[in-house]
């Protein structure tokens, strides 16, 4: 991991309302704060994604330049986010959203959300909103929104202190045996 690509460093400054548009393709950005990170990759082809509700299952179209983000409010192993963000972008595992007075949300150590933009908010209850383009967050990446755009991401609002690296994504094969 670096905070400079091929193309350059990235802000570690506030971004404002435009933005700055930083370069991905079939790597992954990690966004970090001093307490907890996002994780940002590209969803890269299209394919169906399924949101279990308690009341319902609704499937959304995922595009291939739509963003999936993991969240780790309380920061964690990057490689354990990394394993949830390939769980959906190559094995389109199903989302599960829980009742908002379900106790089992407190302890979701990460979020994740799929779709073009989404926006970070830090008095989310984890697990518990069905709509993708919300991810709950920590108090520190509280209000960043990213946006998936051809050839990259912008990252609008980034607080002072944030850090933007590109993260190497391993290629696992799916027939790969452990």
């Amino acid at each position: 991991m670096s905070k400079r690509s091929e193309g350059g460093g990235f802000p570690e400054s506030p971004s404002g309302a435009d933005g700055t548009t930083v370069p991905l393709g079939g790597e992954l950005l990690l966004i970090s704060g001093e307490y907890s990170f996002l994780l940002v990759g590209k969803a890269g082809s299209r394919f169906p994604l399924c949101i279990v509700t308690p009341d319902d299952e609704y499937c959304l179209a995922v595009d291939p330049d739509d963003l999936i983000v993991v969240s780790m409010p309380e920061g964690g192993p990057v490689g354990q986010a990394r394993m949830m963000l390939e769980l959906v972008r190559q094995y389109h595992i199903p989302l599960v959203v829980l009742p908002k007075d379900h106790p089992g949300s407190r302890r979701l150590s990460m979020v994740v959300s799929v779709a073009p933009e989404i926006l970070l908010a830090c008095d989310l209850r984890r697990g518990t909103h069905p709509e993708q383009h919300l991810l709950c967050s920590s108090a520190e990446l509280s209000g960043i929104s990213l946006t998936g755009v051809p050839g990259g991401v912008t990252v609008r609002h980034l607080p002072p202190g944030v850090a933007i690296k590109h993260v190497i994504s391993e290629n696992y094969p799916a027939d790969k045996q452990q």
